[in-house]
């Protein structure tokens, strides 16, 4: 028998007490158990919304790479805030997984004086899914084809003229391009894109910022002329949208989405939920999908993915203050 002396034994006991206490399973029965049960995908946008339609696009795939039954649910409200607190608050066991756009994430932690999390905190990006870029749109029934032409029309029209938002990035770009443009305009917020659209028609407003993913859905369907793009590049994905620089407007709002779950969630689970959105994005398929809302595939590792959330929640504070946005409640 081995005899323990004491100086040993409290050694050991010291080092078992400060080791992290991620499962009670060793890292690779941990990896090995997962999943264990239906997985939750959660939405922070309401169903038929261009989030909607990513997030059950990933719901699908993932079906197919775990093997599990795969559920997305809608919650909706506070320009995302209500999806962020209820992931950070989820059960850190890789079973409840928010795809959202990372973007989001970043700048509500300067447009809400009480963001109801840390995000850079209370979240891990297990894994970055794609970039994109917001879009300024008319009504196809409209005069204006490009973004000089729109802004002499609202400037004409002063205070009489309005656009309409329904998300985060929309907000900034809307309030960015109205400072450049020295435009009077009146911002319309929405609950989604889609409500929009009889407004847009009926001249209720006069343009909108919309995301990638409804853009080209309403561009397709007859329903809105893309003028311009957030970002200082043309996409990859979709090069002959103009972008709001080339036509004397800079900026680069670049979107960027992601597999978010709560912070504590171990590391094993975290590399394994990165492997399946890299097997999803890298696919054939996964690129013809991203191809046809107009986004460029992009991954990281969930450390590369943190790190950049962190230095997003900073640029997006000196964007917001840059446009002059007061921050809400």
């Amino acid at each position: 028998m081995v005899e323990i002396t004491r100086r040993q034994f409290n050694i050991g006991a010291s080092a078992l007490a400060s080791a992290p206490m991620v499962s009670a399973l060793s890292a690779p029965a941990l990896a090995q158990a997962y999943p264990s049960q239906d997985i939750h995908l959660i939405c922070a946008f309401p169903p038929g919304s261009g989030a909607d339609i990513i997030v059950r696009y990933f719901s699908e795939r993932m079906k197919q790479v775990t093997g599990r039954t795969t559920l997305v649910e809608n919650k909706a409200g506070a320009s995302g805030n209500i999806a962020t607190e209820h992931i950070a608050r989820a059960k850190p066991d890789g079973h409840t997984i928010m795809i959202h756009g990372g973007t989001a994430l970043s700048a509500n932690m300067h447009l809400f004086r009480k963001p109801p999390v840390d995000v850079a905190k209370a979240v891990q990006i297990a894994a970055t899914t794609h970039r994109q870029s917001t879009m300024l749109v008319v009504d196809p029934s409209k005069p204006w084809k490009d973004v000089a032409e729109l802004t002499a029309a609202m400037k004409e029209k002063g205070e009489k003229g309005s656009y309409a938002i329904s998300n985060t990035i929309g907000k900034v770009m809307g309030a960015i391009y109205k400072k450049q443009a020295g435009l009077n305009a009146i911002e319309v917020p929405y609950k989604s894109t889609t409500d929009t659209l009889n407004d847009l028609k009926s001249g209720a407003v006069d343009y909108a910022f919309h995301d990638n993913t409804s853009s080209i859905a309403y561009e397709r369907q007859g329903r809105a002329r893309i003028l311009a793009i957030s970002t200082t590049a043309r996409l990859q994905s979709a090069p002959q949208y103009p972008t709001m620089t080339e036509q004397g407007f800079p900026m680069d709002l670049v979107g960027w989405w992601a597999a978010i779950v709560p912070a504590t969630t171990p590391r094993p689970i975290v590399d394994q939920i990165n492997a399946w959105i890299k097997e999803i994005t890298s696919s054939e398929e996964g690129k013809k999908f991203l191809a046809s809302i107009a986004s460029d595939p992009w991954q990281t590792t969930p450390d590369e993915g943190q790190a950049f959330l962190r230095a997003q929640v900073d640029q997006w504070g000196v964007w917001i203050r840059e446009a002059n946005i007061e921050p809400l409640g």
